[in-house]
């Protein structure tokens, strides 16, 4: 015998219900992938459950965009027109603004109670909670401050020690440039003195006879 006809109508016991969605919403699956693969289709399925979870599928060869588009194409029929993606783009941005402008005044609040302002109406809790912000803020500003101080006594640090290096590199080079000056002068003068030096020949001699009457009276 075969199975009886099963009447289609809205499952009333809930758990009925979610186990009749589970097996077909996964036959459906099936089915989908199966004439994807089997004949090269390109599907897109999605399916919300009664409690608003959605499941869906696309074939791997295209999105869920382009089998949108290709509908609006096809069909003629404008699944979103300029109007609604205007009113939908306005209605984000002034949800935007609201937000921003929530936060704002939130925070506008925070800060003049951490000035010591409109804190009347507050509770222990609350008052507790800005002492503690306080001192963690005031905490973190000296732990900065000590950063920055140690930061410029170690540059003041640097700038002598690169300063005493350079004046050591210059008194170096000061001496040895007076070394040379000194060295050049003492070669000049003595070269002078050798210019000036004009040695002077020894007396020349004549040989005079002891008797010059000698050869004479020969």
């Amino acid at each position: 015998m075969g199975r009886g006809k099963i009447e289609i109508k809205r499952i009333e016991n809930s758990s009925n219900r979610q186990v009749t969605y589970s097996k077909r919403r996964n036959g459906i699956m099936k089915k989908v992938k199966e004439i994807t693969v089997l004949c090269d289709a390109h599907v897109s399925l999605v399916i919300f459950a009664s409690s608003g979870k959605m499941h869906e599928f696309c074939s791997p060869s295209t999105t869920l965009i382009d089998i949108l588009d290709r509908y609006q194409k096809q069909s003629g029929k404008r699944l979103w027109d300029t109007k609604h993606e205007v009113e939908n783009s306005c209605q984000n941005l002034s949800n935007e603004l609201d937000r921003i402008k929530k936060e704002n005044d939130s925070m506008q609040i925070e800060l003049r109670h951490l000035n010591g302002e409109d804190i009347s109406s507050l509770v222990q809790t609350e008052l507790v909670a800005i002492e503690n912000a306080l001192e963690i803020g005031l905490a973190s500003i000296r732990n900065k401050q000590m950063e920055l101080y140690k930061m410029v006594k170690k540059n003041q640090r640097i700038l002598e020690e690169e300063n005493n290096h350079l004046n050591y590199i210059m008194q170096h080079q000061k001496g040895m440039a007076m070394e040379a000056r000194n060295l050049r002068e003492v070669e000049g003068g003595y070269q002078r003195d050798v210019r000036d030096y004009n040695p002077q020949m020894p007396f020349a001699f004549q040989v005079q006879p002891i008797q010059p009457n000698l050869q004479e009276r020969i």
